[in-house]
């Protein structure tokens, strides 16, 4: 199934899409990095520049999760819904690519300008909310938000749109839960999608900060958060007497 955008939207849209393009194919980074670096830049920076993963119970449980979801290219029709899973998505403003996890295309009864698209073969106005699965329950952060708004914000870029609204399902509470797309939470997004971009560049990995959540976190033993951070504690000491 096939995207046609429509015509007459390019007025109607806010300003991130009205920003000129800064990356290029060869600058892309992977869209998924933005949840790690929105938890702990240390960790987005093992996994995507040292190339580091570490499996335990909660990323293997994720990826089950994903496997049922993610059916490449695989639509489902409901009555007035059209539902795409794994479906590709890229901004060349956040130099971001990825997979959006599930589109539902909702058909609407009027044409709305520069919110909705035309389908391929299918007659009326559909209007795409992207729908983020995960394995457990609502964090305390932004980590999950701030990755279904990248989503979002790269299917407004590919098909000249503005998407006021997404749903993150949980797999621990069986809840869909909707996300309001702000400006301060599109300002995140460009601001992690920005320091990803730095440090990789870079070729940096942040020394650790110890956090409630570095525990549960599979890269613990690799980041040696505990060991690290007293290392550095006791050198700056020492340069503290000189």
């Amino acid at each position: 199934m096939d995207f046609r955008k429509t015509s007459t939207d390019s007025k109607n849209i806010c300003e991130y899409t009205n920003q000129s393009s800064s990356w290029t194919d060869n600058d892309l980074l992977m869209l998924s990095g933005i949840q790690h670096i929105a938890f702990c830049e240390r960790q987005f920076a093992l996994i995507y520049i040292e190339q580091q993963w570490v499996e335990n119970l909660l990323t293997v449980e994720g990826h089950f999760m994903h496997e049922r979801v993610d059916d490449p290219f695989e639509s489902e029709i409901r009555n007035d819904r059209v539902i795409l899973r794994s479906l590709p998505v890229v901004s060349f403003k956040l130099g971001l690519y990825g997979r959006a996890d599930v589109i539902e295309l909702i058909k609407t009864g009027k044409y709305e300008k520069g919110t909705v698209i035309k389908i391929e073969e299918r007659d009326g106005w559909w209007y795409p909310v992207p729908v983020e699965y995960k394995r457990g329950k609502p964090k305390p952060d932004d980590r999950d938000e701030v990755q279904l708004c990248a989503q979002a914000m790269c299917l407004e870029e590919m098909y000249n749109i503005l998407i006021n609204v997404g749903y993150i399902y949980y797999g621990e509470t069986r809840h869909r839960q909707e996300v309001r797309l702000t400006r301060e939470l599109r300002k995140s997004v460009e601001n992690y999608a920005s320091r990803m971009h730095e440090l990789y560049r870079e070729g940096n990995t942040p020394l650790p900060v110890v956090r409630k959540g570095c525990r549960s976190c599979s890269m613990v033993d690799l980041c040696m958060p505990d060991s690290l951070s007293r290392a550095q504690s006791v050198s700056d000491y020492l340069k503290q007497l000189c």
